[in-house]
């Protein structure tokens, strides 16, 4: 079953009669083409795209399962008239992505029908469930990303920056085939790399550990990686901290399997940590989905809904940390897929062991 009839079937089982895609990334999810402007109109028996002159062309020769409609005129005047042709009384709306503004002057223009919330958890779910066409993208992707570790590897000296880091990380990834980022590129060294989210300096690199965390988006799809290197020689303490965040992070990928919930996956991690005596150290949740956007459904964490399950087809990240303020901190991230047959593929191929440069 293709996307748009996966879409399609779940407005059929919410008795919704169309969905109105706004947001960029679901719309190239359905269409397969990125375009800034425009709405993709999908009812139970078909689907329209709707945009402007800049993206028409484009458009007409590339998508083919939808019907494709110049915007000459009022987007919402376009969307209006099909809704009326189509005697369409409930009009399902992306809740999450839409401002007030745009709720209500959908309202406005469906004069007559009922406006309802519900397609953002609807795609929310679908884009979870990738398809092993995605998958072979998103395995691409990665193939990037571990090359371009092996790279760094080989460019890391004293001298360089976090910045150079980062900027060569990126270019690497760019010059060999990733159409962007991901997302915006992590490398911090020394008390830094207690930092989950830190940001790159123009500071030369620190004694200490280095935290590199990156991924490359491959035609719209992205990965994830994040490796913990020590600049010099790690101390006993580092190399504890090191060896506990890795082998929390065996020990999930080891038993992380179809059925799981999401709460139990974080906890095969967590639980590690916390007997080590890291437990307050480690604050973010193990891992999230991945595909189109980098934090995507389902997220491994202690708060996850006690329904949230794995499937088949997710793709999620497995990245335990271990965080001192002020002092240094670890974290390791590999990429997954649960597979059909329940078992686990890792993407990630790059070496894990404490590297010290």
């Amino acid at each position: 079953m293709n996307r748009l009839s996966r879409l399609q079937e779940a407005l059929c089982a919410t008795d919704t009669d169309c969905a109105i895609i706004s947001s960029e990334l679901n719309q190239r999810y359905l269409s397969g083409l990125s375009f800034s402007d425009g709405y993709i109109l999908v009812t139970q028996n078909d689907g329209y795209l709707i945009t402007d002159s800049r993206y028409i062309e484009i458009a007409k020769r590339t998508v083919t399962h939808l019907n494709v409609i110049l915007a000459d005129r009022p987007m919402t005047e376009i969307l209006s008239d099909i809704i009326k042709e189509k005697n369409i009384k409930r009009v399902g709306v992306e809740e999450k992505e839409l401002s007030l503004a745009d709720y209500e002057r959908f309202k406005a223009a469906f004069d007559g029908c009922t406006v309802v919330s519900g397609i953002s958890e609807i795609m929310k779910e679908l884009r979870a469930v990738k398809t092993p066409d995605e998958i072979a993208l998103i395995e691409k992707a990665q193939i990037i990303t571990d090359a371009a570790f092996s790279h760094i590897l080989e460019f890391i000296n004293p001298e360089v920056t976090e910045k150079d880091v980062a900027l060569e990380l990126e270019f690497f990834m760019r010059r060999n085939g990733a159409e962007g980022l991901a997302f915006e590129t992590i490398a911090v060294s020394g008390a830094s790399s207690s930092l989950p989210h830190g940001k790159p300096s123009d500071e030369k690199l620190r004694k200490g550990f280095l935290t590199m965390d990156f991924g490359a988006k491959y035609e719209g799809y992205c990965s994830d990686m994040t490796r913990t290197v020590c600049i010099g020689k790690a101390d006993e303490e580092m190399k504890l901290v090191y060896n506990t965040v890795l082998s929390a992070q065996i020990h999930a990928l080891e038993s992380i399997k179809v059925g799981m919930p999401c709460r139990d996956a974080d906890a095969l991690a967590r639980d590690i940590i916390r007997e080590a005596g890291y437990g307050a150290n480690f604050g973010h949740s193990l891992g999230h989905g991945v595909g189109m956007f980098i934090h995507e459904f389902p997220r491994l964490a202690p708060s996850a809904d006690e329904n949230s399950r794995l499937k088949a087809g997710h793709v999620v990240t497995v990245e335990p940390g271990i965080y001192l303020e002020g002092r240094f901190g670890c974290r390791i991230e590999d990429m997954i897929a649960i597979k059909d047959d329940g078992s686990v593929h890792n993407f990630t191929k790059s070496r894990k062991e404490l590297i010290e440069i």
